[in-house]
C-alpha cells in the first residue's frame, strides 16, 4: 500500500512538474515566437532579440548614453534623449515595429486612428501585462492602475465617486488652504534673504499634502514617511525589466528583491496604522462611518458582502489602492506643476500674460471653482506643459484575445506601446515648431483624437484627470499672482525617466514677491 501511495504521489508530482515546465517554455519561448511570426507575415519587423533578455540591453545602453550628459540649454527636443531606441528603430523599421522587453514582444503604435480604436473599442480585452504587474507588484500591487478585466471595472466603480461632482468641488478649499501654507513658507524664506528655490521639492510636498487631506484625511506630516518610501520603491521598480527577464528571478534572494520587499513591508505597516485607526473609531462608536473620503469609501465597501461576480475588497487590496492613489495622486500633478513653472520662468512674456488673466478673472482674490473655466491662457500653458513634458513617456496595453486593429491582426499576448512623448513632439502632427513652447497652439480645440492624450482616453482614462487639472490651475494661479519668477543660473536641464519624466536635479528658480 505504501508503495502504491508513493508511486501515485510521484506520478502526480511529475505531471505537475511537466505541466509547469510546459507552461514556462510556452510563456518564455513558443508564444513569443508565434507572435513574432504572425506580425512578420504582416510586414511588422524589429530589432533582433537576444535570448531571454530581448532588447533590454540595447535599450538600457542607448538611454544611458543619451542621458549621460546634461542638455546644453533649455531645449525641448527631448525625444532623442529619453527615447533613443524609438528613434533608431522607427527609422530602421518604420512606424510599426516590434521590440522585446525580455521575452515580452511589444509593438510600437503611433497611428492616431488605431490608437483611438484600441483605447475605445478594445478597452475590455486589453490591460496591463504580466511583466508590468510583476514589475510594480511591490510598489502598486493590484491597485486600480494595475488591475485588469472585471477587477478593474469594480475597483474603478468604487473609487470613481471620490473624483467627481460635489466631492471634487469640495476639494478646492483644501487645495487653496494647502497652497496658501506653501506660499507663506516661500514668502518667509524670501523675507529672510533666500532668493533661489528648488521648486519641485515644494510642489511634491504640496501635492502630497493635498492628496493626503482630500483622499485620506491625514496631514502630510503623518504620511511623509509613506511618500519617502514610495519614492524609493518607484526608483527600484523603474529597474524591474532588468531583473525580471530570467525565469523565476523574482523568487531569488537577491539584494534587489530583498530591498524592494523590505520597503513594501514598511509602507504597508504604516498604511495599516492609518487604516486601523479608522476601523477603531467605528468599532468603539466614536464614528458611525469610516469617512467620506477615498479611504472611507474603500473601508465601507469592504464591509459589504461579496458581489455576485465574486469580487470583494480585502485589506491587502485596500493598501494597494492607497499606494496607487498616494503615488498617482501627487506624482503626476507635482511633475506637471514643476515643468509648467520651469516653462513660465524661462518664458517671462507668457508668465506676464497669465498673471494679467488671473488678476482680471479673480479681481485680486484667491481663485474659486467658478473661476477655473475662465482661465483660458493658463489652460493653454498647462496643455503645452503636458505636451512637451508628459508625466509618462509611454502608454502600454496588453491584448488578451485576438483582435482586428485597422488592417492588422493583433494576436493574443502582444503588448502594444504608444510612445506618447514621441507623438507629442512629432513634426507631422504639430508642425516644424513641435519642440518649441507655444501655448497658443491650444487656442484651437480641433485636435485629432489620439494625438494629445496626456491622461489616456476611453473608459480606462485617468480617473483623477479632473482632480489634477483643478489642482494645477488653483496652485499656478495663486503662485503667479503673488510671485514673479525667473529660471536660476544654477538650473541644469536634464530630463530623465524614472517611471515618470523628471528633472534630474530639480528646477531652481528665483522668486520675487509682487506685493513687497
Amino acid at each position: 500500500m505504501a508503495m502504491v501511495v508513493l508511486t501515485a504521489f510521484l506520478v502526480v508530482l511529475l505531471s505537475l512538474l511537466m505541466k509547469s515546465a510546459f507552461e514556462t517554455i510556452s510563456f518564455y519561448w513558443w508564444t513569443p515566437r508565434r507572435i513574432k511570426k504572425i506580425m512578420e507575415r504582416q510586414g511588422v519587423h524589429g530589432p533582433r532579440p537576444r535570448f531571454l533578455v530581448g532588447n533590454i540591453v540595447d535599450m538600457v545602453s542607448l538611454v544611458a548614453k543619451s542621458t549621460s550628459d546634461d542638455m546644453d540649454s533649455i531645449r525641448h527636443d527631448i525625444v532623442p534623449r529619453l527615447l533613443p531606441h524609438y528613434l533608431l528603430w522607427s527609422q530602421q523599421y518604420g512606424k510599426r515595429f516590434i521590440f522585446w522587453n525580455g521575452t515580452e514582444p511589444r509593438m510600437c503604435l503611433t497611428e492616431t486612428e488605431l490608437i483611438k480604436e484600441l483605447l475605445f473599442k478594445y478597452n475590455t480585452v486589453t490591460g496591463k501585462s504580466w511583466m508590468q504587474q510583476q514589475g510594480s507588484k511591490h510598489f502598486l500591487g493590484k491597485g486600480l492602475l494595475m488591475a485588469n478585466g472585471e477587477d478593474w471595472y469594480h475597483q474603478r466603480h468604487i473609487a470613481a465617486p471620490a473624483f467627481r461632482g460635489d466631492k471634487l468641488k469640495s476639494c478646492a478649499g483644501f487645495m487653496m488652504e494647502c497652497t496658501n501654507q506653501m506660499l507663506q513658507s516661500l514668502r518667509k524664506a524670501v523675507d529672510s534673504g533666500q532668493t533661489e528655490f528648488e521648486i519641485s521639492e515644494y510642489m511634491t510636498r504640496l501635492t502630497a499634502d493635498i492628496i493626503s487631506r482630500t483622499e485620506f484625511d491625514s496631514s502630510y506630516e503623518k504620511g511623509k514617511q509613506i511618500f519617502h518610501l514610495l519614492t524609493n520603491l518607484q526608483s527600484l521598480c523603474a529597474q524591474a525589466s532588468r531583473h525580471l527577464w530570467f525565469p523565476g528571478s523574482r523568487f531569488l534572494p537577491s539584494k534587489y528583491n530583498r530591498e524592494i520587499k523590505s520597503l513594501k513591508m514598511e509602507v504597508e505597516r504604516l498604511l495599516m496604522e492609518i487604516i486601523q485607526s479608522r476601523k477603531d473609531c467605528v468599532e468603539v462608536g466614536r464614528s458611525s462611518s469610516h469617512g467620506n473620503d477615498l479611504l472611507g469609501m474603500l473601508l465601507d465597501e469592504m464591509q459589504k458582502k461579496r458581489s455576485g461576480s465574486g469580487f470583494s475588497l480585502n485589506l491587502q487590496l485596500i493598501m494597494d489602492e492607497c499606494k496607487t492613489f498616494f503615488f498617482a495622486g501627487h506624482e503626476t500633478t507635482s511633475l506637471l506643476l514643476t515643468w509648467a513653472v520651469m516653462l513660465l520662468a524661462s518664458n517671462p512674456s507668457w508668465q506676464e500674460r497669465v498673471r494679467e488673466e488671473v488678476a482680471q478673472v479673480c479681481n485680486g482674490a484667491d481663485p474659486t471653482v467658478e473661476h477655473l473655466s475662465k482661465f483660458t491662457l493658463l489652460t493653454m500653458v498647462i496643455n503645452e506643459s503636458l505636451r512637451l513634458y508628459p508625466a509618462a513617456s509611454l502608454l502600454p496595453r496588453m491584448v488578451f484575445e485576438d483582435i482586428k486593429l485597422g488592417d492588422l491582426h493583433i494576436p493574443k499576448g502582444l503588448s502594444i506601446w504608444i510612445p506618447l512623448l514621441a507623438i507629442n513632439h512629432s513634426e507631422e502632427f504639430w508642425g516644424k515648431d513641435a519642440n518649441e513652447f507655444k501655448p497658443e497652439r491650444f487656442a484651437s480645440k480641433a485636435f485629432v483624437p489620439g494625438r494629445f492624450i496626456p491622461f489616456a482616453m476611453g473608459p480606462r482614462n485617468c480617473i483623477g484627470q479632473s482632480f489634477a487639472l483643478m489642482e494645477a490651475k488653483i496652485i499656478l494661479a495663486m503662485l503667479i499672482s503673488r510671485f514673479s519668477f525667473t529660471i536660476s543660473d544654477n538650473y541644469r536641464h536634464a530630463p530623465v525617466v524614472v517611471l515618470t519624466i523628471k528633472p534630474k536635479y530639480g528646477v531652481q528658480i528665483c522668486l520675487k514677491p509682487l506685493n513687497p
